[in-house]
Protein backbone atom coordinates (compact mmCIF):
# COMPACT_ATOMS: atom_id res chain seq x y z
CA UNK A 1 0.00 0.00 0.00
CA UNK A 2 1.37 2.89 -1.29
CA UNK A 3 1.89 6.34 1.68
CA UNK A 4 -0.64 9.21 1.32
CA UNK A 5 0.09 12.52 -0.56
CA UNK A 6 1.44 14.88 1.43
CA UNK A 7 -0.54 17.40 3.44
CA UNK A 8 1.04 20.71 0.89
CA UNK A 9 -0.09 19.06 -1.94
CA UNK A 10 -3.39 18.61 -1.10
CA UNK A 11 -3.86 22.05 -0.34
CA UNK A 12 -2.43 22.95 -3.79
CA UNK A 13 -4.21 20.95 -5.48
CA UNK A 14 -7.83 22.21 -3.86
CA UNK A 15 -6.56 26.03 -4.30
CA UNK A 16 -5.99 25.22 -7.97
CA UNK A 17 -9.24 23.68 -8.19
CA UNK A 18 -11.14 27.00 -5.68
CA UNK A 19 -9.10 28.96 -8.48
CA UNK A 20 -11.73 27.91 -10.67
CA UNK A 21 -9.72 25.32 -12.78
CA UNK A 22 -10.98 22.05 -13.37
CA UNK A 23 -10.11 18.78 -12.04
CA UNK A 24 -8.50 17.18 -14.66
CA UNK A 25 -6.94 20.40 -15.66
CA UNK A 26 -5.54 20.11 -11.66
CA UNK A 27 -4.41 16.59 -12.43
CA UNK A 28 -2.31 17.35 -15.34
CA UNK A 29 -0.93 20.61 -13.66
CA UNK A 30 0.27 18.39 -10.62
CA UNK A 31 0.86 15.16 -12.06
CA UNK A 32 -1.48 13.18 -10.69
CA UNK A 33 -4.76 11.04 -11.45
CA UNK A 34 -8.32 12.91 -12.08
CA UNK A 35 -9.62 10.37 -9.48
CA UNK A 36 -7.33 11.73 -6.61
CA UNK A 37 -8.39 15.10 -7.31
CA UNK A 38 -12.07 14.06 -7.53
CA UNK A 39 -12.35 12.20 -3.91
CA UNK A 40 -10.01 15.19 -2.64
CA UNK A 41 -13.01 17.46 -2.83
CA UNK A 42 -15.20 15.17 -2.01
CA UNK A 43 -13.31 14.56 1.42
CA UNK A 44 -12.99 17.61 2.12
CA UNK A 45 -16.67 18.60 1.27
CA UNK A 46 -17.61 15.47 3.86
CA UNK A 47 -15.02 15.84 6.59
CA UNK A 48 -14.24 19.58 6.02
CA UNK A 49 -10.39 18.26 6.45
CA UNK A 50 -8.10 17.28 4.02
CA UNK A 51 -6.25 14.81 6.00
CA UNK A 52 -6.04 11.11 4.37
CA UNK A 53 -8.59 8.77 6.02
CA UNK A 54 -6.77 5.40 7.04
CA UNK A 55 -5.93 3.07 4.94
CA UNK A 56 -6.79 -0.81 4.84
CA UNK A 57 -8.90 -2.69 7.45
CA UNK A 58 -6.35 -2.35 10.47
CA UNK A 59 -4.89 -5.73 10.50
CA UNK A 60 -5.35 -8.94 11.57
CA UNK A 61 -8.38 -11.08 10.79
CA UNK A 62 -11.20 -9.21 12.54
CA UNK A 63 -13.46 -12.45 12.04
CA UNK A 64 -11.59 -14.81 13.71
CA UNK A 65 -10.01 -12.01 16.44
CA UNK A 66 -11.28 -13.55 19.16
CA UNK A 67 -11.01 -17.76 18.69
CA UNK A 68 -7.39 -17.42 17.67
CA UNK A 69 -7.03 -19.16 21.31
CA UNK A 70 -9.74 -21.89 20.39
CA UNK A 71 -7.98 -22.46 17.02
CA UNK A 72 -4.56 -23.14 18.29
CA UNK A 73 -6.29 -25.14 21.59
CA UNK A 74 -8.62 -27.28 18.30
CA UNK A 75 -5.06 -27.93 16.72
CA UNK A 76 -3.53 -29.13 19.98
CA UNK A 77 -6.18 -31.35 20.91
CA UNK A 78 -6.88 -32.95 17.44
CA UNK A 79 -3.42 -32.47 15.93
CA UNK A 80 -4.53 -33.75 12.41
CA UNK A 81 -7.02 -31.51 10.91
CA UNK A 82 -7.89 -29.94 7.35
CA UNK A 83 -8.48 -25.97 6.84
CA UNK A 84 -12.19 -27.22 5.57
CA UNK A 85 -13.03 -28.57 8.99
CA UNK A 86 -11.41 -26.02 10.74
CA UNK A 87 -14.03 -23.76 9.00
CA UNK A 88 -16.80 -25.96 9.83
CA UNK A 89 -16.36 -26.44 13.30
CA UNK A 90 -15.89 -22.54 13.43
CA UNK A 91 -19.16 -22.61 11.83
CA UNK A 92 -21.08 -25.20 14.03
CA UNK A 93 -19.55 -24.26 17.52
CA UNK A 94 -18.69 -20.01 17.40
CA UNK A 95 -21.19 -19.52 14.07
CA UNK A 96 -18.40 -17.94 12.34
CA UNK A 97 -18.88 -18.52 8.66
CA UNK A 98 -15.36 -18.08 6.84
CA UNK A 99 -13.71 -19.44 4.04
CA UNK A 100 -10.89 -22.11 4.46
CA UNK A 101 -8.27 -19.33 3.03
CA UNK A 102 -8.51 -16.86 5.88
CA UNK A 103 -8.37 -19.69 8.79
CA UNK A 104 -5.56 -20.84 6.67
CA UNK A 105 -3.77 -16.44 6.80
CA UNK A 106 -4.79 -17.03 10.85
CA UNK A 107 -2.69 -20.29 11.25
CA UNK A 108 -0.17 -18.58 9.42
CA UNK A 109 0.15 -15.50 11.45
CA UNK A 110 0.21 -17.65 14.21
CA UNK A 111 2.65 -19.94 13.74
CA UNK A 112 0.48 -22.93 12.88
CA UNK A 113 0.99 -25.68 10.34
CA UNK A 114 -2.01 -26.45 8.43
CA UNK A 115 -0.79 -29.70 6.85
CA UNK A 116 -1.16 -33.74 7.36
CA UNK A 117 1.44 -35.57 7.36
CA UNK A 118 2.06 -37.85 5.59
CA UNK A 119 0.89 -41.58 6.23
CA UNK A 120 3.57 -43.59 8.71
CA UNK A 121 5.76 -40.71 10.24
Amino acid sequence: MCKPHPIELRERVVAFVDEGHGHREAARHFRVSPRFVNDLIKLRRETGSLTPRPQGNGGGHRKLAGVTGWIEARIADKGEITLGELAAELAETHGIEVHRGTVWRVLRELGLTHKKRPSGT
